[in-house]
């Protein structure tokens, strides 16, 4: 099955879209009460760290869209009939 390259980037897009839920709440810290400010939520965290994971989430949604690449790739999973 041939797959165009606006086909991979999309699917790209929506893996990385659905792993940075995952990635986002890694090593998160809640601030602490002396450390509230007015307006502040308490479960805000100390250091989001948001670059760092942004680069791990690339990452793991370019090693998940390789795996759906060969999958696509080499046919190993069609829904055409036989």
């Amino acid at each position: 099955m041939q797959v165009g390259w606006v086909t991979h980037l999309a699917v790209y897009f929506v893996i990385w879209w659905i792993t940075i839920f995952m990635v986002l709440p890694w090593g998160n810290e809640p601030i602490g009460p002396e450390d509230v400010a007015k307006g502040q939520s308490a479960g805000a965290p100390k250091n989001p760290r948001l670059l760092f994971k942004a680069a791990i989430n690339s990452v793991l949604a370019g090693l998940l869209w390789a795996i759906f690449f060969v999958i696509v790739h080499f046919d190993l999973i069609t829904l055409r009939p036989q």
